[in-house]
């Protein structure tokens, strides 16, 4: 049985309260329904005015979202009633607390900018100004086929006008790049110039991004291109020489400068080969590509055929060496000289027989260059020799290798070959066995003329000769007092003296006469006279030394006769004395003979002189002048010792 409450006034006045806390859950769930209820409207009626203002755009150009019971506006409106009339509108939205304005009116950009950025693997942020022409959802969708894998497109862009036709396609064109980059680069489009900056995110990527770079989208072209190459680890550096001569450079290149040196040191190697570059840009630990491959590339000048390496730290050779003695020469380059902090590796080298015997003599414009074998140093001295007393300003660099096995007869057919170049602008004599050939380009048609027939004829026995030798370049006419003038430019300061009783031509004659024969190409209406000079009173002729007498021989040109042509005439003198039994006697020198010493001892005063300027004829008729155009000035007196020999321009 219960007892009775000894307060039962308290559960009558108070009893009330036992229901509060299951109202305040009633209270609390209905808010909680209510308010997503009240927000989804709000989003459904911003939703209603921004597809409102689409009407005659591309798109609504109005984006709302809805913060709680807040609304946000952004985008850019065409015109300023548009924007006006559409926050009206939101901010007349039921059960909206506060409306937040991030709109702005569609203005003119110029220039007309947009950047794209690469923050994240997978993330890319464009910025600045799209079309207003094209809708931000209508440009997104043009950008996605071009986006990275994997990476989506954040745009913060503001609609303008100004923007440059065909737009979307150098966007695209600037995304598509960024695909090849890593993180943090950045492409922009300022009206028609698309400028990228960053790395490279492989060797492959590398290579992507320069072959496309060259050809942007057709109306844009390309401003500043700050792309780095890509880090690898393990830097290579190749060199491969092939049968014809010419190179292969392959690895890994640091910047463009230490390219434009390797290439540079590998064209002096190929020596006229072609040059094949196949290196890749690349970053890496610290290394000296210049010195190195300057070192890959004297081993690989010693090869015929093989490939020089450097891998892993490491140089390595594999190959055919030119000769036995090229072998060793690469064995001690390979011991020796190494740039610090790199090893040798493996070499795997045969020699290559000497067949058919090489040599090659090539004259440009600065040098004149050797390469290929010689028998032993004596032929070799006796052919620079030969080259540098006809030589001016041009340098001789020899790349010639001493090796046994030349044919017979290779020594005079070397200097015969050699006397012929000597007469061209530019060439190259090939010696391959016994076959010579001869080509260039001759500063005379006459002289490329009779080439041929004079070449095949003073070649040795068992030897033939090829040759393919051009006029070279259209004759400058000059009148007759430029062309006198330049003739006095040419022998000023240069006095053409034999030495008493001599009728050799010193080796500082060449130069002088060489450009009198060039000059006389450009003033084809003149004729050369020559006078010869006589030796100074009581002077002794000079002893005949048989060292000194056969040296100058195999230093002296040795100009073969030439058949006379039926429509030339003979180069001619004083008609008084050239008349000898009515017959009139041919200017035409006579190569001095190897039976015969240089010093004329029986010839004195007026003999002498003439013999001299006859020499001097003969010369220049060897170096292109044609027969008729140099001949013995008619009845001169002639010249003093000190004066020297006479030359002069007639019309």
């Amino acid at each position: 049985m219960s007892l009775p409450s000894p307060f039962p006034w308290i559960r009558t006045r108070f009893g009330w309260l036992a229901g509060l806390p299951a109202l305040g859950l009633v209270g609390v769930a209905t808010a909680y329904l209510a308010v997503p209820s009240i927000e989804d409207q709000i989003a459904r009626a911003a939703a209603e005015v921004a597809r409102g203002t689409g009407d005659g755009q591309p798109e609504p150009w109005l984006r709302v979202s809805v913060q709680g019971r807040d609304v946000v506006a952004a985008g850019e409106a065409p015109h300023a009633p548009d924007r006006e009339a559409a926050l009206g509108r939101l901010a007349g939205i039921q059960g909206a607390r506060r409306l937040i304005d991030r709109t702005g009116l569609i203005e003119e950009a110029s220039p007309f900018v947009w950047t794209v950025e690469r923050p994240a693997i997978d993330r890319l942020e464009s910025a600045g100004s799209r079309p207003a022409e094209i809708g931000a959802f209508e440009l997104a969708q043009r950008l996605k086929p071009a986006l990275p894998r994997a990476a989506t497109l954040e745009d913060r862009t503001r609609a303008a006008r100004g923007a440059p036709p065909d737009f979307p396609d150098a966007a695209a064109y600037a995304v598509e790049r960024l695909g090849d980059l890593t993180t943090g680069s950045v492409a922009t489009v300022n009206d028609t110039v698309i400028s990228f900056r960053g790395e490279a995110a492989s060797l492959a990527a590398y290579d992507a991004v320069r072959t496309a770079l060259a050809h942007p989208p057709e109306g844009f072209s390309l401003g500043s291109v700050e792309i780095l190459p890509p880090v690898v680890a393990d830097l290579r550096l190749t060199v491969e020489r092939r049968p014809d001569g010419s190179l292969e450079l392959g690895g890994h290149v640091a910047s463009p400068e230490a390219r434009e040196a390797i290439r540079a040191a590998a064209a002096e190697t190929a020596d006229g080969g072609a040059v094949d570059d196949r290196m890749q840009d690349a970053r890496g630990a610290r290394l000296d590509g210049p010195t190195l491959a300057a070192h890959l590339l004297k081993i690989a000048a010693l090869l015929h055929e093989g490939r020089v390496a450097y891998e892993q730290g490491r140089v390595s050779v594999s190959g055919k060496a030119l000769d036995d003695g090229a072998v060793g020469e690469i064995e001690a380059l390979l011991r020796e000289g190494l740039p610090s902090g790199i090893e040798a590796g493996t070499i795997a080298l045969t020699a290559r027989p000497i067949v058919p015997y090489i040599l090659r003599i090539r004259r440009g414009a600065e040098a004149v260059a050797l390469s290929g074998h010689l028998p032993d140093r004596a032929t070799r001295e006796i052919l620079l020799n030969r080259a540098q007393i006809r030589l001016f300003r041009e340098s001789v660099q020899d790349r010639s290798r001493l090796a046994p096995g030349a044919p017979a007869g290779f020594a005079a057919a070397v200097a015969t070959g050699l006397d012929a170049l000597m007469t061209l602008a530019s060439g190259e004599v090939t010696l391959t066995g016994t076959s010579l050939r001869l080509s260039g380009t001759s500063l005379y048609p006459e002289a490329a003329a009779r080439l041929p027939r004079t070449l095949s004829a003073a070649m040795p026995a068992g030897w033939t000769a090829t040759v393919s030798v051009s006029s070279g370049e259209p004759v400058v006419r000059l009148d007759p007092q430029e062309c006198g003038r330049r003739l006095a430019e040419r022998v000023a300061g240069h006095p053409l003296r034999f030495a008493p009783g001599s009728t050799a031509l010193a080796a500082d004659f060449y130069p002088v006469l060489d450009a009198v024969a060039a000059l006389a190409r450009d003033c084809p209406s003149e004729r050369i006279e020559i006078v010869g000079h006589l030796d100074a009173p009581n002077a002794k002729p000079a002893e005949a030394d048989p060292v000194a007498a056969e040296a100058a021989r195999e230093s002296a040109p040795k100009p073969k006769p030439a058949s006379p042509r039926k429509d030339a005439k003979p180069a001619q003198g004083d008609k008084k004395d050239d008349k000898k039994g009515g017959k009139t006697e041919k200017v035409e020198a006579k190569p001095p003979q190897a039976d015969k010493p240089d010093i004329a001892p029986s010839e004195t005063g007026t003999d002498l002189a003439r013999a001299r300027a006859l020499a001097v004829i003969d010369y220049l008729q060897k170096a292109g002048v044609p027969l008729d155009r140099a001949s013995i000035a008619e009845g001169a007196v002639p010249l003093t010792e000190r004066q020297g020999i006479g030359l002069a321009l007639r019309s």
